[in-house]
């Protein structure tokens, strides 16, 4: 019997993405359960048995405190030393808008910047995501420039068209010098733009992120954070205007990411 890319798609009290993103990665043909983070707690289910660790989006514990922060600190206080081995195993992690955020308040997101900081543990947080500048939920469609240097992204059309919904999801790094770090690795993703792909303000950009940043890899391109949801164009007809487009068929633009993840759990880790 061929062995079958694994996929864990974590949930909690709030998760509410977790159906769709498995949808997705089944669709790619992995094998994917949706696991309770209590499980893992209870040793019931263990990371090392996955491949791929997707945090879905979601509103985890009501975003009490702040989007994702709770969580946040159950994986880094709570399984921080499995996520790390999951890490060094050469293993993939995606998480979509609030799995974005968590990813990023619990430091795995952007990661260890230079060769330096790869030497230490316990980084911590260099990054977070706020409240929007416009001050109320943004639910909109959004453009995209793809770009940087990741197995998630490869191959994705130039620019892409995925949906967002969230309060939180204005990128700042800590300082300048984690922005520089960010571009000068290719670690951006993702930029909101305008559909002809240039740079754009307020709805282009929906929550006013600093340089456009919608997402962002860690420096081996193996773990992936973004605020627009993917999974929402995982099918061509999900698309807003799919009556008026030509062409057609089944997949939608989102349906790269999850297609890339399998692919490349396939040629390297089984």
């Amino acid at each position: 019997m061929a062995k079958e890319v694994k996929v864990i798609v974590l949930r909690t009290a709030g998760t509410n993405c977790d159906a769709e993103t498995a949808f997705a990665f089944h669709s790619c043909g992995a094998q994917v359960e949706s696991v309770h983070i209590n499980q893992l707690f209870q040793g019931k289910a263990h990371l090392r048995d996955y491949h791929i660790l997707a945090v879905p989006g979601g509103f985890t514990y009501g975003d009490d405190i702040e989007s994702g922060r709770l969580l946040a600190n159950e994986l880094r206080l709570r399984l921080g030393d499995h996520l790390q081995q999951f890490i060094t195993d050469g293993k993939l992690i995606i998480g979509i808008c609030n799995g974005f955020q968590v990813l990023v308040k619990a430091g795995l997101l952007p990661g260890p910047l230079t060769e330096e900081e790869s030497q230490k543990d316990n980084l911590g947080q260099t990054a977070t995501l706020v409240s929007n500048d416009s001050g109320k939920f943004e639910a909109r469609w959004v453009h995209l420039k793809a770009g940087g240097k990741s197995i998630w992204t490869e191959g994705l059309e130039d620019i892409v068209y995925y949906p967002v919904a969230h309060a939180e999801g204005k990128f700042v790094p800590g300082n300048e010098a984690v922005l520089e770090r960010l571009k000068q690795n290719g670690q951006v993703a993702f930029r909101y733009c305008t559909r002809g792909g240039e740079r754009g303000v307020y709805p282009e950009n929906p929550n006013g992120s600093a340089d456009d940043i919608a997402g962002i890899t860690d420096t081996t391109g193996r773990l992936l954070g973004l605020m627009p949801h993917p999974e929402r164009h995982f099918l061509f007809r999900q698309h807003p205007f799919w009556t008026r487009l030509p062409g057609g068929g089944r997949h939608g633009q989102g349906a790269r990411i999850f297609n890339n993840g399998v692919n490349y759990v396939e040629k390297n880790l089984l």
